[in-house]
């Protein structure tokens, strides 16, 4: 079974590896890709409600595109969606169009936003992954030397609901590990029936239950703080694990529904005494149980890099020693924008060959009449909004995700996150966005020689206006370092924002100031997000910026701290 799986492992790697061959083939095409990827989708559906709404039949060019289809957003497609969530799937796609679910993301309302998932999107979302995959393993051949090493990933649940039609509404990740095939499938830790987990202490837990006597090569999760705080609830864990390791047993009293028991029971059933001792002989002689140690196999990590996620990659070392790192790339439940092909840079290839896109230069964005770009038209070194036309019945759709080109493959734009347009916040006119405050605060941690595990910066309202910049008491005890701290990030923000600095010199923005909160207030901040938004633990984002005032609302009395500068 062992050489089978060999086998067919490397015939996955061969197939996935001419797939990367093709999207490089075709990077200097980029013109011409895309607008046969544009009329391919608009003719699929061009029978269809929203098509004839839209005039589809009739586009033969870019120009007509984007004549009859105006820039939209997610509400602009909620009266064709809800048709859709009612069973009436020609409102939105063509004969021969299959809809699989409903992902579901948080919207920028109480209600959450349901994205169609067809069988053409599912696949596009696959293929994206598997030239993403691939060369990372090439890159890092502790991947792939006998075979693909095991990797542990967490997911949701596809199946969380269903609307009235019977349709399945849940997390993308928990149908792409469905649908994997089942060579692929062997090498993951987390086999699909976890994303049901509801529970996060029970989902954590499993996953280093499942992992833990495995030698992992790689971790991938798109957010950095799931990475840690697996890392560090391991070691907090240690005794309670390593015990199940060597009895073979999986701790009865965590809420694990019984059908997952049942299906995880031929994984967890061998005592591993051997393995157990390994571990508890790390700890005698480092003190801690972190994957540095009991992972040494590991070849890299896999998760987004930039935007406001950034700063946690901060505790890595501590955790899991001096890994590169390898950005999985601009994705969302709406489909995937970019590739990365190397590590340590939040920056990938536009995938062109599954979406199309538009770009709104970021400062044209409030225009009635804004200037609209193709992928080649891009300038190196300027921002923009992205629109995405995709298999999922979205057309030059509004994803507030503003990104940098930072230069081409071909004629095929490389693109990095920035922030979303969403984030940005402006009291007096000076528009600070996410990505200057994560800027501005890793920046100074780093001058500093400090870390914190999370922070939020938000408006606060007095005479004269000023930020907060929000910590947990136990992260940062030495009051002078806090006051020093936010020195360094106040004037970091008027490096990066001369609007911010004007207002600042002019007395209309008073100095940073720090408040302290009691321990456990991030988990409980992240507890309610959750239970407001419906969303799941692992695609949650800590908020480094707040936009809104009345922030400190949520919490008990604060300390506060001010700055030293006026």
């Amino acid at each position: 079974m062992g050489l089978l799986r060999r086998w067919l492992g490397k015939l996955v790697l061969h197939q996935a590896a001419k797939a990367v061959e093709r999207f490089y083939h075709l990077t200097p095409k980029t013109p011409d890709i895309q607008r046969n990827v544009l009329l391919d989708k608009l003719a699929r559906n061009a029978d269809t409600d929203f098509g004839r709404d839209h005039h589809f039949s009739q586009i033969r060019t870019i120009a007509d595109f984007r004549h009859q289809v105006p820039i939209t957003n997610y509400e602009y497609y909620e009266p064709y969606i809800d048709r859709v969530r009612m069973g009436d799937l020609r409102a939105m796609f063509g004969p021969g169009q299959k809809l699989l679910m409903f992902a579901m993301t948080s919207g920028t309302t109480a209600r959450p936003k349901f994205i169609p998932i067809t069988k053409d999107a599912l696949q596009h979302y696959r293929a994206g992954w598997s030239i993403w995959g691939i060369q990372a393993f090439q890159a890092h051949p502790g991947m792939i030397t006998n075979g693909l090493a095991p990797i542990l990933q967490l997911t949701g649940d596809w199946e969380e609901s269903r609307t009235p039609s019977g349709i399945p509404c849940g997390a993308i990740s928990g149908l792409t590990a469905k649908a994997q095939r089942r060579v692929v499938r062997s090498v993951y830790c987390m086999p699909a029936c976890t994303g049901k987990i509801k529970d996060a202490f029970a989902k954590y837990y499993t996953a280093l239950r499942l992992s833990m006597a495995r030698p992992i090569g790689t971790i991938l999760s798109a957010n950095p703080s799931t990475l840690v705080t697996i890392a560090k609830f391991g070691d907090e864990h240690r005794e309670s694990l390593i015990r199940d390791i060597a009895d073979g047993t999986l701790d009865r009293r965590l809420n694990i529904p019984a059908a997952v028991r049942a299906e995880l029971q031929p994984r967890i059933q061998r005592p591993n005494p051997e393995r157990a001792r390994e571990l508890e002989e790390i700890i005698r002689r480092t003190g801690t149980l972190y994957p540095k140690d009991y992972w040494p196999s590991l070849a890299f990590l896999g998760n987004w890099t930039g935007g406001s996620v950034s700063g946690y990659l901060r505790h890595y070392p501590r955790y899991f020693g001096a890994l590169p790192v390898r950005d999985i790339g601009l994705i969302a439940s709406e489909g995937r924008m970019s590739i990365p092909v190397e590590d340590g840079t939040p920056a990938g290839i536009a995938d062109i060959m599954h979406h199309y896109f538009e770009f709104i230069p970021e400062d044209e964005i409030d225009r009635s009449s804004p200037t609209v770009l193709e992928s080649h038209e891009l300038q190196t070194g300027r921002n923009y909004y992205i629109l995405l036309t995709t298999s999922s019945g979205l057309y030059r759709y509004n994803i507030f995700d503003i990104v940098r080109c930072v230069g081409y493959k071909g004629l095929t734009p490389i693109i990095e996150f920035l922030n979303k347009g969403a984030h940005i916040s402006s009291i007096t006119g000076e528009k600070i966005s996410e990505f200057q405050v994560t800027r501005a605060v890793e920046s100074a941690l780093s001058d500093l020689s400090l870390s914190l595990t999370a922070y939020t910066l938000a408006p606060s309202w007095a005479e004269v206006p000023y930020y907060s910049l929000y910590v947990e008491r136990q992260d940062l005890t030495d009051n002078a370092q806090a006051i020093q701290l936010i020195d360094r990030i106040d004037a970091r923000l008027q490096d990066l924002n001369f609007e911010y600095a004007s207002k600042r010199h002019t007395h209309r923005l008073g100095p940073i100031r720090m408040r302290f909160l009691p321990p456990g207030s991030w988990q409980r901040l992240e507890r309610d997000r959750l239970a407001k938004s419906g969303g799941a633990a692992e695609q949650y984002k800590h908020p480094c910026l707040f936009t809104r005032m009345g922030f400190a609302d949520q919490f008990p009395p604060v300390d506060e701290y001010a700055s030293t500068e006026v």
